[in-house]
């Protein structure tokens, strides 16, 4: 869940913070090339990801590895014409990044369909990509001046700055480098930090193929605790992703995920267990007796919704938190929309946001386009797909406005890697079959409807994370 920052302990932009290249000069940034190549590579990664979420359910943030691969091609392709820059690089690793947050979302709910007897069609995760990717930027882009500026030393972002120290560190000339937390930059030695960063990548590799590939070495320890109770595990992993995770996002917010573990795995299930093991039927979600049941299956069957609920009251209580401070940026926002108002002209090129009336119109479009999509799912299917149609456009608003807040939140603090997308995916979609049950929405075609919600949902809740932490690398490097 969500850690106890108070929003209004940093509430106004970090003067003392110097991005790497400064808001008076001009390079290249949005151009032809970065924009294909990182299109080319958020395919590539977007495969990979998928692959590995429908493995093992998971995945890791492709923008470092996105990031890497931009600075070889960079020397190869653009900097010939004269014109390369970082601001360059950070448009191909956003690009390459949002593949494999969309692939996640994707494939953590379109397989659900299969289940249920219904055909994955490419029409509908085509659909369900794009109207989820889109609403993650749109909702994300009022929470930038909030999330990225005014709480600049709160949040760590750690994918974010992780991005910023490798595009920094392939830079071949002697410059500046995005200093931990706001504090001014600091000059480096050329090659320094790249030595640093890509031996890291080395490490991480060496210790990869000697645990994974060649098994010579155990990585995951599990240690039954019988003297707690016959659920009781203690299970640690070690991997190289969550030890770089841990160091950047630091010892307090490592320690409060480590005490959710420990609260999970040597509490709640346990306790689960001892209540339930007097019970002679099944408690559902599950299909089989309590007492008879593993470590993990009362994981999957119990534990995994009171995390979701966990979530889904920690990201209400962010979003009423933070509310004041995203008013703020609305305001900011719709000020700098209005052609020749104010202070127009004077906006620094790292503060340029994308106006307001965009925002408005984009979303408006948004909703229309969603209602159309779910009307189309339930025409001929359900007594009222008109309702059917709005309602569910409203619901995938409010809940991905809702979870795109928590979301870009949460990867400030614990990172993508990390980020709790399928706990949001879950509250998504226990809130809407409650409110599918209570209208007597019980058909087979509602389920459908409520899975295709979730779905929106879950690919704006992953890839709004994502962008959050691609402007925290921009940020940090002084894009726009």
């Amino acid at each position: 869940m969500a850690v106890a920052t108070d929003p209004a302990a940093s509430p106004e932009p970090d003067d003392t913070f110097q991005p790497a290249v400064s808001h008076k000069e001009s390079p290249p940034e949005f151009t032809v090339m970065p924009i294909v190549v990182g299109s080319l590579l958020g395919i590539i990664f977007a495969a990979s990801s998928l692959y590995l979420v429908l493995k093992v359910g998971m995945t890791v943030s492709a923008s470092i590895p996105v990031a890497v691969v931009a600075i070889t091609l960079s020397r190869f392709l653009w900097k010939r014409s004269g014109q390369k820059s970082i601001l360059q690089n950070n448009i191909v690793q956003t690009a390459g990044s949002a593949g494999e947050s969309i692939a996640f979302g994707v494939g953590v709910t379109m397989p659900a369909l299969l289940l249920l007897g219904y055909d994955m069609t490419l029409s509908r995760v085509m659909v369900v990509s794009l109207l989820g990717g889109c609403l993650g930027i749109l909702a994300m882009i009022p929470l930038r001046r909030v999330l990225i500026v005014r709480l600049h030393r709160e949040l760590a972002y750690p994918e974010g700055r992780a991005c910023a120290m490798v595009l920094r560190a392939g830079e071949t000339e002697t410059g500046s480098q995005p200093a931990e937390h706001g504090e001014p930059r600091a000059e480096q030695k050329k090659g320094g930090g790249s030595l640093a960063v890509f031996g890291g990548f080395a490490l991480a590799f060496i210790h990869k193929v000697v645990t994974e590939g060649m098994a010579l070495l155990v990585s995951t320890v599990k240690l039954p605790l019988k003297v707690v109770h016959k659920t009781a595990v203690f299970a640690n992993e070690m991997a190289s992703e969550l030890l770089g995770v841990g160091y950047i996002i630091g010892l307090r917010t490592s320690a409060i995920m480590m005490a959710g573990a420990f609260l999970g795995y040597l509490v709640i299930i346990p306790l689960l267990s001892y209540i339930g093991s007097n019970s002679d039927f099944p408690v559902p979600p599950g299909d089989k007796l309590i007492s008879e049941m593993s470590t993990k299956e009362l994981r999957d069957n119990y534990l995994l919704f009171v995390g979701a609920g966990c979530v889904a009251t920690a990201g209400i209580i962010s979003m009423l938190r933070t509310l004041p401070m995203i008013v703020r940026s609305v305001v900011d926002m719709a000020k700098g929309s209005k052609g020749g108002g104010e202070g127009a002209t004077d906006v620094k090129r790292t503060e340029r946001d994308m106006s307001l009336r965009t925002v408005l119109i984009g979303s408006a479009a948004l909703l229309v386009v969603l209602a159309g999509f779910l009307f189309m799912e339930t025409s001929g299917k359900t007594a009222s797909p008109i309702l059917a149609g709005i309602g569910g456009a409203l619901l995938v608003v409010v809940f991905g406005f809702l979870f795109v807040t928590v979301s870009s939140r949460l990867t400030g603090e614990i990172g993508s890697s990390s980020n709790p997308i399928s706990g949001m995916t879950v509250a998504t979609l226990t809130m809407t079959c409650l409110i599918f049950l209570a209208l007597g929405w019980t058909s087979s075609i509602e389920r459908v409807l409520a899975l295709s919600i979730a779905a929106v949902v879950c690919v704006a809740a992953s890839n709004g994370g994502t962008t959050a932490q691609s402007l925290k690398t921009g940020h940090l490097l002084g894009a726009t």
